[in-house]
């Protein structure tokens, strides 16, 4: 089942930078000061939540550091990406961590895709390390590989879309809101209603590569560069999130077989391993997750050739 690897990136980046606490015995104190204060967190109607109030541990000290050098931050951010992924990208939100800051962006044009990197902060001198900025091992590459399958299949996700639009609409739901998407999300290619996440054996080549050695190709170019290649469905991951849309209305079973009979049975998906998770109406504002002890998950279901 699916339902641990439900996530937003709240959890791979508290993990990540969680980590240099030991390197940082100044903020010690803070971070388990924070931790203590968030273990319950405030919850928030879904479609009212746009990543207000996400926060990550250690963030109280850096917050306000990278607030005054937001300006700093974009550029540096900005000069990372096109220089070591070839992709100029848009800069939607910057969170402070410990002894960092995390910044949520987006790709400009196609491949699209969400992801972020981390700037490094001194917070005894109060200074952004802008010539550090890193990202985590091979989470870009991964988004990259997101959204060119997306721009590839561009019709079966438009399957997909039309699908998951109609469903929610009869059956009184809803996903993430946009806005949550762009300032939170960081998820690779990712809609309201999903994420994808793509393994690096998916097609047998090494598709991030070919993308960093030549980022201007055409969708008429990837395409056929990957159907001369064999697809492992199997390293594909397509990962449906929901939300009930009325407050106080526990997750329905049946809405997740539902979905479970669809998606084994229609054409013109795209290809992949799909999982659903259902959640009722509110989302922590905190960790931007809607995993409580009432959200429901699906069996893993195989769409292949």
């Amino acid at each position: 089942m699916k339902f641990k690897k439900i996530s937003t990136l709240c959890i791979g980046i508290t993990f990540i930078l969680g980590g240099c606490m030991n390197s940082a015995p100044e903020n010690q104190q803070e971070y388990s000061a924070t931790t203590k204060a968030n273990s319950h967190e405030s919850l928030i109607r879904v479609q009212d939540y746009t990543g207000q109030g996400y926060a990550l541990d250690g963030g109280q000290a850096t917050a306000k550091i990278a607030e005054a050098h937001h300006e700093e931050i974009e550029k540096a951010v900005k000069a990372f990406f096109l220089d070591k992924y070839k992709t100029k990208v848009k800069v939607h939100n910057i969170v402070g961590a410990l002894n960092a800051a995390s910044v949520f962006v987006e790709s400009e044009g196609e491949p699209h895709f969400y992801t972020y990197a981390v700037v490094p902060i001194d917070v005894k001198n109060k200074q952004v390390m802008a010539d550090k900025v890193w990202s985590e091992e091979g989470q870009v590459e991964d988004a990259i590989r997101t959204g060119i399958y997306a721009m590839v299949y561009s019709e079966e996700f438009k399957n997909l879309d039309q699908y998951l639009k109609e469903f929610t609409t009869e059956h009184n739901l809803i996903g993430l809101t946009k806005e949550a998407v762009e300032n939170v999300g960081g998820n690779g290619y990712s809609t309201p209603y999903y994420y994808i996440s793509i393994s690096p054996d998916a097609f047998g080549i090494n598709l991030s590569k070919i993308y960093l050695e030549n980022p201007d190709q055409s969708k008429t170019e990837w395409e056929k560069i990957l159907m001369n290649q064999k697809m492992n469905e199997k390293s594909i991951d397509i990962t449906i999130q929901l939300f009930m849309k009325n407050k106080n209305v526990e997750p329905d079973p049946s809405i997740i077989e539902q979905i479970s009979k669809d998606i084994k049975k229609m054409n013109g998906l795209p290809l992949g391993i799909y999982s659903m998770l259902l959640h009722g109406n509110m989302i922590g504002k905190r960790t931007a997750t809607g995993s409580k002890d009432n959200s429901l998950d699906s069996e893993e279901i195989i769409k292949d050739k």
